[in-house]
């Protein structure tokens, strides 16, 4: 079965395990201390108003923003929920010593939930920085160029101080792994962990990617409007974030699946190249975990494919 026939899923990593999204179900699977795995899971409850929203494209790519935010906040909290530590182990009593919003911060940063959370912020402090650099460059042109780097740098710097503390290492750990396991399925290997292991913790279709084209498109669509005065350049700007959520959205589906052809694969280059920072190496129990996660979503997927098929035959 080649990659276009094959189930599209998607995962975000949580703390101490990995969330993954089908057709019909959402499952994550975390590794408690004592070296258990316990599993959650929600069925995708298909709604009747959003189905024909998702058809419509730009429209689509926020009410998939929505949608995720809203399934992976559910389990993001059931594996915080269950995140202690060992008072034995003087690692994990320096993990301890993290706060709560500094965890919430940094899995936010690998996924949508940082749009909801801080879209707002990345997208006017920018503004304003580029606004005291107006006398060196004053055209619209440059204003909208120092805005994106701006914006660019903050990103960056956002993400590196997060990734620094070792619980959301781990987590950027699990990241790497969900993308292993994604990979390692749409090339058709059988998901053991020395094949997983073997494959890329980049994906084209990551979260990540989706960020940064943010940024990119986002410049292009402020070349259209005037930067000034302040007052209306923070409207537009405002007013301007499902547009260039929406375009973000295309751009990432068109580059996943343009990546398998020459010379425009690398359209989504830009995009991996800041999953170098929001992904880490797993190590074999997170890829483990991963593996263990995705396994209970297919057994899930199936067996309601199969519900599905009894239901027509009767």
């Amino acid at each position: 079965m080649s990659n276009s026939q094959k189930p599209v899923y998607g995962g975000q990593a949580v703390v101490e395990g990995v969330m993954f999204g089908g057709k019909h179900h959402y499952v994550t699977a975390v590794r408690r201390n004592d070296r258990s795995i316990e599993y959650f899971h929600l069925p995708r409850k298909a709604n009747p108003a959003l189905t024909g929203l998702k058809k419509i494209p730009f429209l689509r790519g926020i009410i998939a923003i929505i949608e995720s935010s809203a399934n992976g906040s559910k389990h993001l909290n059931f594996s915080t929920e269950r995140y202690d530590v060992d008072p034995k182990d003087d690692e994990t009593i320096k993990e301890k010593e993290v706060s709560k919003l500094t965890m919430y911060l940094g899995v936010a940063a690998i996924g949508v939930l940082s749009f909801l959370f801080g879209k707002f912020a990345f997208t006017l402090i920018p503004v304003f920085l580029a606004v005291l650099t107006k006398p060196i460059f004053p055209s619209d042109f440059a204003q909208v160029l120092v805005e994106g780097f701006f914006k660019l740098l903050l990103l960056l710097t956002y993400i590196y101080f997060v990734s620094l503390t070792p619980l959301i290492k781990r987590v950027f750990q699990y990241h790497g792994a969900e993308h292993k396991v994604i990979n390692t399925f749409e090339a058709g290997v059988e998901l053991t962990v020395e094949n997983v292991q073997a494959h890329s913790r980049l994906h084209y279709r990551c979260g990540s990617s989706f960020i940064l084209f943010t940024v990119i498109v986002g410049v292009f669509v402020y070349m259209l409007v005037p930067t000034s005065p302040l007052w209306l350049r923070v409207v537009d700007r405002l007013l301007l974030i499902p547009v260039v959520l929406g375009i973000a959205f295309e751009v990432l589906q068109i580059t996943n699946k343009l990546r398998d052809i020459p010379v425009l694969k690398y359209l989504g280059i830009p995009g991996l190249w800041l999953q170098l920072l929001t992904t880490k190496e797993p190590n074999n129990d997170q890829v483990e975990v991963a593996i263990l996660s995705f396994n209970e979503l297919l057994k899930r997927e199936r067996e309601s494919e199969f519900e599905m098929e009894s239901k027509e035959i009767v």
